[in-house]
C-alpha cells in the first residue's frame, strides 16, 4: 500500500492534521480500534479558548502555573495565540459551543468553551464527518500499527496489522503518529484500554527522542465503581461550577479549584487517612437544573449507578487521565526523525509542563496538530523509492506485550532520573 501522507490515530489531532493537508495529496488515517473510539470523543469539560487580548498574561500564567513552570513558553504562546482560529475552523466544521465560556480548577477566570459535558465528542464527530466527505482522505478502522520502516534516520511507512489479521507495510512521504495516550498500561484509567503507547514503543526501539515520559496525569474525580471496565470520568467544569470534595465526616478537606495533581494528591492523603476507597463529591451548591442541562451525561450516568447527583454526593477516586510527556516534538510537530511528525497525546511540545492545565488537551492537539500539517505542505517532497518489505509476522507475535512492558520500564527509568 502507497499513500502520500498516514497518520496513525483518528482523535481530534489525526483528523484535524488531515483536514489542514492539501486535498491534492492521498491521506491515509488508520486506527486500531473504530473511529469513535479515541479518547477525543470521551473528552467532558471544554477547549480554552483566549477570549480577548487582556486574558493573555493570565491565561499564559495560569498554564505555567499548573506545569509547574517546566513549560515551554514559546510552545505556550503558540498554543494561547492560534486559539481564536482553531475554534473558528471547528465552528466551521459544524461543532456547536454555549455562547457563554466556564471555569475550571486553576484557571483564574472563565475561558472554556464548551458543549454540555460532551465536549470532545461534539468536536470529533464534526471533524471525523468532515474527513469522511473528503476524497483525499481515506479512513481504516481496525488496523493495528506494530512497527516504523526506516531508512538511515527517516520514516518511511509502517508495518500493520490489517482488518483480516494479514502484515502488511504501508509506505508514505510523511507518517503523523497521533496515537493518544496511555490508559491502557493502567489498572484504573479513564482512557480506552486500547490506548497503550505503542508509539512509544516505536521511538524506543528506532531511537526516536522521547521527552518527560513520567510526567502522567491522575484525575481527581472519577466515579467510584467496583465494576471493571474504563473509569468515568467526572469533569473538572463540575467543580469549576461549584461542587465541593467531602471525607467521610460531610467535611471539606480541599480547595477544589488548585491544579489537579495538588487536588489529586490532597484526595489520597484524605483516603489514606480515613481508610477508606473514596471521597464524596457533592453537586449540592449547583443548581438542579443546571446540572441537568450544563452536564447531562454525567447525570444519566450517576442514575444508572444509583447515585442523584441532584439529591446526594457520590463516591469518587483518583484514576490516571493524560500523558504529559511523550514523543520530543519542536514547534512544528517534527520529531527527531526526519519525515516523522507526532502530534496529541503521544506527542510533547512542552505545552503542558509536569501538570497540564484543565481543557489545554483538546486545544493543544489541535493546535500542533494543524502545524504538523502546515509544515509538511510547505516543504513537501517524496523521498526514493522505498524498496518492497516482506513482512515476517513471527517478529509481532504477542508484540502488544512486549510494548508494553518497554513502555512501562522506560517510564519507572525516567521517573527514578528525576528523583
Amino acid at each position: 500500500m502507497k499513500t502520500d501522507v498516514l497518520i496513525v490515530g483518528c482523535g481530534v489531532a489525526g483528523l484535524y492534521c488531515a483536514l489542514n493537508l492539501p486535498e491534492d495529496k492521498m491521506v491515509t488515517v488508520v486506527t486500531k480500534s473504530c473511529a469513535e473510539e479515541s479518547d477525543s470523543f470521551l473528552a467532558q469539560g471544554g477547549i480554552c479558548v483566549l477570549p480577548d487580548e487582556d486574558d493573555y498574561s493570565a491565561f499564559f500564567e495560569d498554564t505555567m502555573r499548573a506545569g509547574h513552570y517546566e513549560n515551554d513558553p514559546v510552545s505556550v504562546d503558540i498554543m494561547i495565540r492560534s486559539s481564536q482560529k482553531v475554534i473558528a475552523d471547528l465552528v466551521g466544521f459544524g461543532a456547536r459551543f454555549e455562547k457563554n465560556y466556564t471555569r475550571e480548577g486553576a484557571h483564574s477566570r472563565p475561558r472554556i468553551l464548551y458543549h454540555e459535558d460532551e465536549t470532545g465528542k461534539e468536536i470529533t464527530r464534526n471533524l471525523l464527518k468532515e474527513a469522511k466527505n473528503r476524497p483525499n482522505i481515506r479512513l481504516v478502522e481496525n488496523f493495528t500499527v506494530v512497527d516504523l520502516i526506516c531508512r538511515e534516520n527517516s520514516c518511511v511507512g509502517v508495518i500493520g496489522r490489517d482488518p483480516d489479521g494479514s502484515y502488511v507495510s504501508v509506505n508514505a512521504d510523511y507518517t503523523v503518529l497521533a496515537t493518544g495516550g496511555i490508559g491502557g498500561l493502567y489498572k484504573h484509567s479513564t482512557n480506552y484500554p486500547h490506548l497503550t503507547g505503542d508509539a512509544l514503543a516505536f521511538a524506543i526501539n528506532h531511537g526516536v527522542k522521547l521527552r518527560n515520559i513520567d510526567y502522567i496525569q491522575i484525575h481527581p474525580t472519577t466515579l467510584f465503581s467496583t465494576k471493571p471496565g474504563r473509569a468515568f470520568l467526572i469533569s473538572e467544569s463540575v467543580r469549576g461550577e461549584g461542587a465541593i470534595l467531602l471525607n467521610s465526616k460531610g467535611e471539606r478537606f480541599v480547595n477544589e479549584l488548585l491544579p489537579r495533581d495538588v487536588v489529586a494528591n490532597a484526595i489520597f492523603a484524605e483516603m489514606e487517612k480515613e481508610g477508606s476507597e473514596h471521597v464524596w463529591l457533592s453537586l449540592e451548591p449547583i443548581p438542579a437544573e443546571e446540572i441537568q442541562s450544563h452536564f447531562p451525561n454525567i447525570y444519566r450516568r450517576c442514575l444508572e449507578e444509583g447515585y442523584d447527583v441532584t439529591r446526594e454526593p457520590i463516591p469518587v477516586v483518583p484514576a490516571q487521565h493524560y500523558f504529559m510527556g511523550g514523543i520530543w516534538v519542536d514547534h512544528q510537530s517534527r520529531t527527531s526523525m526526519e519525515r516523522l511528525y507526532a502530534v496529541g497525546e503521544t506527542a510533547c511540545n512542552g505545552v503542558h509542563g509536569k501538570n497540564r492545565l484543565a481543557s489545554n488537551s483538546l486545544l493543544e492537539s489541535l493546535v500542533f496538530a494543524g502545524r504538523a500539517a502546515e509544515d509538511i505542505a510547505e516543504g513537501y517532497s517524496s523521498p526514493k523509492a522505498a524498496e518492497e518489505i516482506s513482512v515476517d509476522p513471527g517478529i509481532y507475535e504477542n508484540c502488544r506485550e512486549k510494548y508494553s512492558a518497554l513502555v512501562l520500564d522506560a517510564i519507572e527509568k525516567e521517573k527514578k532520573s528525576h528523583e
